[in-house]
């Protein structure tokens, strides 16, 4: 097998020499790609190395930004007042970096109304057009309308 690691002579070893030059400087040996022809194995302290490789991963995951998507409901028959009012919250949350869902739902009857919740969602969109983009395009599930913005970069 190969042999790799710091203060060691890289080279190809048999497994027992190998075991022993591991076992003289007190560390592990540890196989990294079994199926390389030889297999290749490292010399190293496996705890540090299991603990540094953990310490990366958190590192990575802290780096990672979450995304947040924030829900605006509306009724078929909102007024412009309501309409205005949730415009405004839609803008702080996409200035804020969340995406927006805005949806249109239709209670009971209402269902009648499918044409007037489209027009209110695309209305929507027109007025958030400088802070956001369109993702989703209005689309009925069930007695729901959605519409998904995702923020527009600055």
């Amino acid at each position: 097998m190969r042999v790799v690691g710091e203060d060691i002579e890289q080279g190809v070893y048999p497994i027992a020499q190998a075991l022993r030059m591991a076992q003289e400087q007190e560390l592990d040996l540890v196989e990294i790609s079994p199926n390389a022809k030889p297999p290749v194995c490292r010399i190293v302290d496996y705890k540090k190395f299991l603990y540094s490789q953990k310490k990366r991963e958190k590192e990575l995951k802290a780096k990672q930004q979450k995304v947040v998507v924030k829900e605006i409901r509306f009724g078929p028959n909102t007024d412009d007042h309501d309409f205005e009012f949730k415009l405004k919250h839609a803008k702080k949350f996409l200035e804020e970096g969340a995406k927006v869902k805005a949806y249109v739902f239709f209670k009971g009857r209402t269902i009648v109304f499918k044409e007037r919740g489209e027009i209110l969602l695309l209305k929507f969109a027109q007025e958030l057009e400088d802070y956001a983009a369109v993702e989703q395009m209005p689309k009925l599930e069930g007695k729901r309308m959605i519409m998904m913005f995702n923020p527009k970069k600055k």
